[in-house]
């Protein structure tokens, strides 16, 4: 049965130097307060893994948590470039980023393999494109029926997998609606699951378009109110489109974004029981 813990306690325990961490959420429901309290807690050296990387692995980044992303799409949704991450990549500032990129649904196709027990996904992607030349881990295999000549790609099986999600019961099991990207994956893929949640509820209603993960595939559930912003929790809160536009100023400049660290992150507690 998946145990209820404060957030610091479930990081400090799921989250170490070294580690795969995945962190996702589609747009909706992205874990921003665990990615804080990894920064808070001073992790290094992690493999970072998430689809569409946006602000919250460019404050990872920039705090020198990360020494690999493994990643489709990233930027800043709506307003443009990630300067930590790009800082990074270039100057190697704080330290150096390796970066493996695939597209969309190679990484979805990699949690799908993981989650499943297999050792790689297949897809038809990446025809036609240069991303094969750059990347090691996709390879061409040949159909065994047909023929045809597909892509495989590596399973992922993060040591830790983080998502938010709306709700969760006292047993640990958790409720999540509204868009969902490849949550259910990521957990079901990784070895400790770590799952922050908006509220902790006796029993859990129903609602339209659910999707259910059992207090036996959870490792930790920490509440976390407003754990997602300044994304969106459907039936919470709305998306906070001014931080966004806000963040471009802040992580331009090393000094902004080192001043941020310092008020924002490390001279506060999340709010989490």
């Amino acid at each position: 049965m998946a145990e209820i813990v404060p957030l610091a306690d479930a990081v400090r325990e799921l989250v170490h130097d070294g580690d795969t961490v995945a962190l996702e959420g589609f747009t909706h429901l992205i874990p921003h307060a665990a990615g804080q309290e990894i920064i808070r807690q001073g992790r290094r050296d992690l493999t970072l893994v998430r689809m569409t990387p946006d602000i919250v692995y460019d404050q990872l980044i920039g705090a020198g948590c990360a020494r690999k992303l493994v990643f489709s799409w990233g930027g800043n949704p709506g307003v443009g470039s990630l300067h930590r991450f790009r800082d990074a990549v270039q100057n190697g500032w704080p330290v150096p980023l390796e970066i493996e990129e695939h597209s969309h649904a190679g990484m979805a196709n990699r949690y799908v393999a993981g989650a499943s027990g297999l050792p790689f996904g297949v897809l038809r992607g990446y025809s036609g494109t240069d991303l094969p030349e750059h990347t090691d881990t996709i390879k061409q295999i040949t159909c065994p029926f047909t023929g045809e000549r597909l892509a495989a790609v590596p399973a992922l099986n993060p040591d830790t997998s983080i998502i938010h999600a709306q709700r969760a019961d006292r047993k640990g099991n958790v409720q999540i609606w509204g868009l969902v990207g490849v949550q259910k994956e990521a957990v079901l893929a990784a070895r400790r699951s770590l799952v922050t949640v908006e509220e902790v509820v006796d029993e859990l209603e129903p609602v339209p378009g659910q999707l259910m993960l059992p207090h036996w595939a959870v490792t930790r559930v920490a509440e976390v109110p407003r754990g997602a912003h300044p994304s969106y929790a459907q039936g919470y809160y709305d998306r906070d489109n001014a931080y966004y536009k806000e963040w471009d100023s802040i992580g331009r400049k090393r000094d902004s974004f080192e001043a941020w660290v310092r008020e924002k992150v490390l001279g506060r507690e999340v709010n989490a029981r």
